[in-house]
């Protein structure tokens, strides 16, 4: 019964030993964990530093061989902005040469005037009267209108159209002699002094070439156009 005390004694002091090393233990492997996870941190920490030190590094090289290598491109200069006038490109005048339906064979005549104004001048060559002036016009002269006539301004009875451009001297010789022939046509004959006839001797006196005259107004606008090349500027010669 004497040993038992010192067992106990013992038995204390040894449990007490091993609950203070267990508990270095611990705190020891705690302390390695930390110092290994730090550790592993400054090393991902310098990796990353350097990895992106070394990015910047190769960027910073290529764009220097780029700059060194590549040529200069000059710049194209800026050209000047280009002002449009109304008709300045073709010409500020113009003559229209026309084709319209009619009751029976269709007509020809032409505007004519300046591409800033919206009003236009119409000349053309028909019978005065009412039918039975045409029909006899196919027999002999008939007295002439020069004027507009009925259908002229409306754009839904047109079926051909060709239009020249001019500069102001020419537009004023054209215009002007666009009135003399207007004065100088007192008469109308289907097979001679006809519309196509009419506006033939305005095309002939601008210089364009000019199809025969007995065929539709339709058909005698488009091969006055085609004939020309679809030119679009006229300009007079000085002997006209």
């Amino acid at each position: 019964m004497a040993n038992r005390p010192k067992r106990s004694v013992l038995c204390l002091l040894a449990g007490f030993t091993l609950a203070v090393l267990l508990q270095c233990n611990i705190q020891s492997a705690s302390a390695r964990e930390i110092d290994t996870r730090a550790g592993s941190e400054r090393f991902i920490s310098k990796s990353f530093i350097s990895k992106k030190r070394e990015v910047h590094k190769r960027t910073a090289d290529a764009n220097a061989l780029v700059s060194s290598e590549a040529p200069i491109e000059s710049k194209p200069a800026p050209q000047p902005a280009r002002k449009l006038g109304s008709g300045s490109a073709k010409g500020p005048y113009y003559v229209d040469f026309r084709a319209r339906t009619a009751a029976s064979w269709g007509h020809a005549f032409v505007w004519f005037g300046k591409t800033s104004e919206r009003e236009v001048e119409v000349a053309g060559l028909t019978p005065a009267g009412d039918t039975a002036a045409y029909v006899l016009g196919h027999l002999t002269w008939v007295p002439s209108e020069t004027k507009a006539s009925y259908g002229d301004l409306d754009p839904q009875y047109l079926t051909a159209s060709y239009r020249v451009y001019l500069n102001e001297p020419d537009a004023k010789r054209v215009f002007a002699y666009i009135k003399e022939l207007q004065a100088s046509s007192p008469v109308w004959n289907a097979e001679t002094s006809n519309c196509t006839a009419f506006i033939g001797s305005i095309a002939d006196f601008m210089g364009l070439k000019v199809p025969v005259r007995w065929q539709r107004p339709e058909n005698y606008v488009n091969s006055l156009k085609a004939m020309n090349g679809g030119r679009q500027m006229v300009q007079l010669s000085s002997e006209q």
